[in-house]
């Protein structure tokens, strides 16, 4: 008998145009679309070109954590495909770059009768790399915004902060990094990368939750010097 599998997509960093074209027909082939959030910007688009979908967004509302959350989407996608067959599970950016529930989707399966294919698709990394001029090359480090503390020392290379969801994470990630740089280290927000309104600017480091437009698509660049 064959076993039910789950394939996961990326909806890209932005723009409709920045989903792999391997992805697009995976979801357009899709009986069963599952959406991790229907916040995204090619959300809209996905829906003007026919496609039904689900999402987890009803998750959010539930849960007293994010690690919680992530789990119980995880658990939930192996039982739905065990009990209705295949099924497309779609993720903002890449699969593969700062998404907790590809990672705990793919321990999980282990233990199931479901197998996980993963798609490669863009992140919001490589769009960066193109608006800033970096080389991953020369060295980079890549951090959620929640694992700043981790940092023990200043570290030799450049930073990108991800997931600097809103005011108070900002604020948090500002006063960790003031542990390290100077409170007036100058440092590149990006909000809303490879859309139409994207803004990159460089602010001293003590205004990072000063900034206006801090949401779920603010990162940060922390260059090395």
């Amino acid at each position: 008998m064959k076993q039910p599998k789950i394939t996961v997509v990326g909806l890209g960093p932005g723009r409709f145009g920045l989903i792999t074209l391997e992805s697009w027909q995976v979801m357009q082939q899709a009986e069963r679309l599952v959406l991790r959030t229907r916040i995204h910007p090619t959300v809209a688009d996905i829906e003007k070109r026919g496609l039904t979908f689900s999402s987890y967004d009803g998750f959010y509302e539930e849960a007293p954590d994010f690690e919680t959350l992530y789990h119980h989407i995880a658990e939930d996608l192996l039982h739905r495909a065990a009990e209705q067959g295949d099924l497309v599970y779609a993720v903002p950016g890449s699969p593969l770059v700062a998404e907790r529930t590809v990672v705990l989707l793919r321990e999980l399966a282990k233990e199931s009768g479901v197998t996980v294919d993963i798609l490669p698709g863009m992140s919001f990394v490589e769009v960066m790399y193109t608006r800033l001029g970096l080389d991953p090359i020369a060295g980079l480090t890549i951090l959620d915004a929640e694992d700043v503390g981790t940092l023990k020392e200043r570290p030799a290379q450049s930073l990108i902060i991800t997931q600097v969801y809103d005011p108070i994470i900002a604020s948090d990630t500002k006063l960790m990094l003031m542990d390290l740089y100077p409170d007036e280290y100058e440092v590149t927000y990006i909000h809303n990368l490879a859309l139409p309104d994207e803004s990159i600017r460089k602010i001293p480091l003590y205004e990072l939750d000063r900034q206006k437009d801090v949401d779920h698509l603010t990162s940060l660049f922390v260059p090395a010097r």
